[in-house]
């Protein structure tokens, strides 16, 4: 039986799944960059629509806190930045920008463009980083050949990406984004869909996120464990993120995956 061991506990489990961004990759140096150069281009657009906005309306309607530069350094993880889909963040942007006096096809065919040219500058840049200690972690549950798979309220074409930017795409047996399921996050579809890829039951994984919303999905299913990552470098990381979490961990250190004698 492979057992994975969280502050000298061991839970047995056949398979792990993992949320990708703010649990794979560090959702700041991707998703930070990506929202600060979205909603530049789209109030660019809407200061040449002269359309006017308030100075903090981003900052309130996505959850995003900004440093004294401008820079975003930290994100709500119960706010849609962190939860919502692509489609989501455009639809939230769309309905400001008609509050605003926008007429709304006007508002998506700015949004959309402004996510063309984001999403050009990411590919570009390339900023997607691995968790620290994440890779060790990985390379355990290779080891121990631990199923593994991803479920993410990404795209599944981007979330692929992303993963082979970090150089972990070979890990994963699957990969399910929000596209594949007719119900994302927090319900129980990707994880359902996974363990049927993975030829797992719910109750046989254990899943890890960064928000609720994944705690939330995982429980739906009835994982046999939710385990919620949360980085000491978060401004948030003492306040009571992950309340649905049944673990809570700071980084990929306090995991282990170990075999036991019979499965030797």
């Amino acid at each position: 039986m492979i057992e994975l061991t969280i502050k000298g506990r061991s839970y047995p489990i056949r398979g792990l799944l993992f949320d990708k961004d703010g649990t794979l990759m560090s959702f700041i140096t991707f998703w930070g960059k990506w929202c600060e150069r979205l909603l530049y281009h789209f109030q660019d657009q809407l200061a040449n629509c002269q359309v006017r906005i308030p100075e903090d309306w981003a900052q309130r309607i996505f959850g995003i806190v900004y440093d004294k530069y401008g820079a975003i350094i930290d994100y709500d993880r119960s706010g849609p930045l962190a939860m919502a889909t692509t489609n989501d963040i455009l639809a939230i942007l769309c309905w400001h920008a008609y509050r605003f006096g926008l007429p709304w096809h006007q508002a998506m065919l700015i949004a959309q463009a402004s996510q063309k040219t984001t999403d050009a500058e990411m590919n570009q840049l390339r900023p997607a980083q691995a968790l620290a200690g994440l890779l060790p972690f990985l390379e355990q549950c290779r080891l121990h050949k631990l199923p593994l798979a991803v479920v993410t309220a990404d795209d599944t074409t981007s979330a692929e990406l992303h993963l082979e930017w970090m150089g972990i795409r070979a890990f994963f047996q699957t990969v399910i984004g929000h596209d594949q399921v007719i119900l994302g996050k927090p319900n129980s579809e990707m994880v359902e869909l996974a363990c049927e890829r993975l030829q797992l039951k719910p109750s046989e994984v254990a899943i890890i996120g960064d928000t609720d919303g994944d705690m939330y999905m995982g429980k739906a299913a009835g994982v046999a464990l939710t385990i919620g990552i949360l980085p000491q470098t978060s401004s948030n990381h003492d306040s009571m993120d992950l309340t649905e979490a049944d673990v809570r961990i700071y980084d990929y250190e306090q995991l282990e995956i170990t075999c036991s004698e019979d499965e030797r």
